[in-house]
């Protein structure tokens, strides 16, 4: 694992000044906020306000059109020098990156590797851990998401839920200081969505990772994060404390929308 860098009294997680264009479309503009170490931060709001996409441009899935972004007080993908916006080399972008896990809408595992495969493959290739390492540790992981019985399956003899709990366990295998989750429970059936959830509770229960969290579940959002967001078309409406935003909004826009999905 490489050494943190992280300044101890910078935000864990900074967007600053942030644009992110697709095309003409502006999905985020001049954007800015921070995550501190530690902070659970759930970001609601109608598809295609740009939740998704702030959870892509930490994870370097894409590129920022303009704006910066520090994670642990190192850039991620540009950086500021001398009042020019320079590119940041790829090394120090890998190394900063490894700090960050992300648990997809799509579980997005690997279909011709069995569960404890699929959990062990970045620990021996990317942290360098001997395979007898990386699967004591896998163990441990799927005991802790309930899955320990199913470590020689492959994922399509799964079911959605026992999908998503495994792609929980890979991301926790890297040790992650950040932890992001896409909609993790959007693409399960109803009663699928609680076992993951419950997982998830307990996680932030039992550690300090920071996560940043997008998410319908509105009850789960209540329940895990320090702050919530209120995204609409790319910027923040509202922010506050859980129980403030769900039970007394001030925005108008934040009153309709979760009078619409509560």
């Amino acid at each position: 694992m490489p050494e943190n860098t992280a300044h101890p009294e910078s935000p864990h997680i900074e967007f600053r000044d942030v644009v992110k264009r697709f095309g003409d479309n502006t999905v985020l503009n001049d954007l800015n906020f921070t995550v501190s170490k530690g902070e659970r931060v759930t970001l609601i709001g109608p598809s295609g306000s740009g939740k998704t996409t702030i959870l892509r441009l930490v994870m370097t899935l894409e590129e920022l059109t303009g704006g910066y972004i520090h994670v642990g007080g190192e850039p991620l993908q540009y950086d500021e020098k001398g009042g020019k916006r320079l590119r940041v080399d790829d090394k120090q972008r890998r190394r900063t990156t490894t700090q960050i896990g992300m648990v997809f809408q799509h579980f997005n595992l690997f279909p011709n590797m069995s569960v404890l495969e699929n959990i062990i493959e970045a620990p021996v290739h990317v942290m360098g851990l001997s395979k007898a390492e990386a699967v004591t540790k896998a163990e441990g992981l799927l005991e802790k998401v309930g899955m320990g019985e199913k470590r020689d399956f492959n994922p399509s003899q799964l079911s959605g839920g026992q999908q998503q709990r495994v792609a929980i366990a890979r991301a926790l295998a890297m040790d992650p200081e950040i932890l992001l989750l896409d909609e993790v429970t959007s693409a399960l059936d109803p009663e699928l969505v609680g076992e993951v959830l419950g997982v998830l509770k307990d996680i932030a229960a039992e550690t300090d990772i920071s996560m940043l969290i997008v998410t319908h579940e509105m009850q789960f959002a209540k329940e895990v994060s320090d702050r919530v967001m209120m995204f609409d078309q790319g910027s923040i409406v509202e922010e506050g404390k859980p129980d403030l935003i769900f039970s007394e909004p001030e925005n108008q826009r934040t009153r309709d929308f979760l009078r619409a999905v509560l």
